[in-house]
């Protein structure tokens, strides 16, 4: 693996999952792997789960771990080539990115979308210019559209719980479920779109994405998928539900509709084989999940963020052997 930026860059899911799960039995198995590594962790928006699960990972492989917050540390960065450089922006990333490749040996980045301009955001022209100029690999932290060390985690965790044989199938592939939820602000689309493009590639499950009207992801991530605005249809037999906000991608970054009959709660749970419940965290409480299931058995969303670990140090195992 030279770089990781979506799940197009996994040859076999499975194995990286069983990666993951092997280092959350042993943690420190392969820890004089990054001896004499260095990764530099750049964040251009804040981070909690995903900074400090990148940070305990690379230590476990003894890497030495730098991070970086850009945008109250350091220079603003233009990333538009040609750009003329007479308003905010003081560095160009094609003069900054190629040092950043003389620091390190592994650089991970964590930008964000606007949701003002789609094709901009939608573009990742961020992520790319530093792919393109450091000369090392890179890892995403999140990008514009997709999150794709949530989604191995995801992936790894659903493993996780049908290892268990905590999910007894009622079919012969297991029923995953990705809901929409209401919030209070208008969110990237990028943890849905990234879910739907690893629950699509893994091609286990048997999957349904449920919204209301107008929140239709992009056809690039979500083909394959089954769509409905029935969430009761979508829930119904489902063994994973996995709940999460996204404003709108056709008229972008808007909120439309904020219906709180769209929170799961308790009672709709009752008609799915006694699914168990994910999210990416941070979550607003009794807006998009209730308490009732967040503090219940059904609730997988601490083993899930726990598991941000494992995940990204399976990541860094593939590319520093790679």
């Amino acid at each position: 693996m030279r770089h990781f930026i979506s799940v197009h860059d996994v040859t076999n899911i499975d194995a990286l999952v069983s990666k993951a799960l092997s280092y959350k039995g042993d943690p420190l198995k392969d820890k004089k792997l990054g001896a004499n590594k260095r990764i530099g962790c750049l964040f251009l928006n804040p981070s909690m789960r995903t900074r400090l699960s990148t940070q305990i990972a690379a230590q476990n492989l003894g890497m030495d771990v730098i991070v970086f917050n850009v945008g109250s540390e350091g220079w603003a960065l233009e990333f538009e080539e040609e750009a003329i450089m007479s308003g905010n922006t003081v560095e160009h990333v094609k003069d900054a990115a190629p040092i950043m490749g003389k620091y390190f040996d592994i650089l991970a980045i964590r930008t964000f979308p606007s949701l003002k301009n789609r094709e901009d955001d939608y573009s990742e022209l961020f992520i790319k210019q530093f792919v393109k100029y450091a000369g090392i690999p890179v890892v995403s932290l999140e990008s514009a559209t997709l999150h794709p060390l949530q989604s191995l985690t995801d992936v790894m965790t659903i493993t996780e719980e049908i290892q268990k044989s905590k999910v007894k199938r009622q079919a012969s592939k297991v029923k995953i479920v990705l809901t929409w939820a209401p919030h209070v602000k208008p969110l990237p689309q990028c943890v849905a779109n990234s879910f739907a493009q690893w629950i699509n590639a893994w091609k286990q499950t048997e999957f349904v994405i449920t919204h209301p009207e107008d929140y239709e992801l992009s056809k690039e991530f979500t083909d394959g998928a089954t769509i409905t605005r029935d969430q009761d249809e979508a829930l119904r037999n489902a063994d994973f539900v996995y709940v999460k906000n996204w404003s709108t991608y056709n008229d972008y970054g808007k909120i439309y509709c904020n219906d709180p009959e769209w929170m799961l709660t308790k009672d709709k749970l009752s008609i799915t084989n006694n699914a168990k419940v994910m999210h990416c965290l941070p979550v607003r409480r009794n807006v998009e999940l209730s308490d009732e299931i967040l503090d219940s058995p059904s609730s997988l969303v601490t083993e899930e963020a726990g598991n941000r670990v494992w995940a990204a140090q399976a990541v860094l195992t593939e590319i520093l052997n790679g």
